[in-house]
């Protein structure tokens, strides 16, 4: 009862290719599959909800070593295993809020430490995502892993640069930063080699978006006081907003790295937001009225 001669099997092909074309050709009118990335307009994350800040907690120094420490040891995840989860939420986040279409040409400064390394991973997915990132590295990392992550930037064509552009050929030629220079282990004054770059990074007209701490921000108390200091259009806070988080007066707070277990945020009572569907990223706060 089973049997089908091979033209009714043809014509039921048919129809439903037929049917599948009208699908397609409806989703493509309805809300929910409209591109983030239309030219000439900006979507704050339509599938994500902005959360208010009220109920996040916020880490201090010690707090955002001893998680990650538990990461590692209680939950046994690898600094590579984390570094990549954080750097691709990184480029998520940028590609959510960034057209790659008019925000093409990204900067991506990275720092010698982990920091560093999420920007060379964020680097490489930015890559996948549609943009053109060339990477600043002034002080390479030489342990494997990081050589790795340097590598494999390479076999994807992304170029590398030693020197820090200066600021009209900065702001002529790149659309978006990326400051990977320093993380939460961070603790002032900043060394020589990264002065000039951070001078450069404050006197910028192009958007600026910090991996987890602003370079050069304490990572509880901010901003310094008594010199310049950046001031990023977006903040990617990473695990869980750090202190520093709430001096930061830019358009996007985005949460990302999606790896921490329901005991963890009950022990250090985070009161995270929720990761809508199978984002990587949450937004915290959206102003862009800015």
């Amino acid at each position: 009862m089973f049997a089908l001669n091979r033209q009714s099997i043809y014509i039921g092909g048919a129809r439903l290719a037929t049917r599948i074309k009208e699908v397609l050709s409806q989703a493509t009118h309805t809300p929910r599959c409209v591109s983030f990335f239309q030219k000439g307009t900006y979507h704050p994350s339509q599938h994500l909800v902005s959360r208010t800040m009220a109920t996040v907690r916020y880490l201090n120094q010690q707090e955002a070593i001893n998680i990650d420490l538990e990461l590692f040891n209680d939950y046994q995840f690898s600094v590579d295993q984390l570094m990549e989860l954080a750097g691709m939420s990184c480029a998520h986040a940028i590609a959510e809020a960034y057209n790659p279409e008019q925000k093409k040409a990204v900067l991506v400064c990275c720092g010698p430490g982990n920091n560093g390394g999420d920007g060379l991973v964020c680097s490489r997915h930015l890559k996948f995502l549609g943009f053109s990132p060339v990477i600043l590295y002034p002080k390479p990392n030489d342990k494997p892993l990081f050589n790795n992550l340097a590598k494999q930037c390479h076999m994807f064509d992304i170029p590398f640069i030693e020197a820090m552009p200066d600021l009209s050929a900065l702001d002529k030629e790149y659309d978006l930063i990326v400051d990977a220079l320093f993380g939460f282990s961070f603790k002032p004054p900043v060394r020589p080699l990264f002065v000039p770059i951070l001078e450069i990074l404050f006197q910028t007209t192009v958007p600026v978006i910090s991996v987890d701490i602003p370079s050069g921000w304490h990572v509880e108390d901010g901003p310094p006081t008594d010199v310049p200091s950046l001031a990023p259009d977006m903040l990617v806070s990473l695990t869980a907003p750090k202190l520093c988080a709430k001096h930061f007066k830019g358009r996007y707070h985005v949460l990302g790295g999606r790896f921490v277990h329901s005991k963890l945020k009950e022990k250090y009572q985070l009161e995270l937001p929720p990761y809508p569907g199978i984002s990587q990223t949450v937004v915290l706060t959206s102003n862009t009225q800015q």
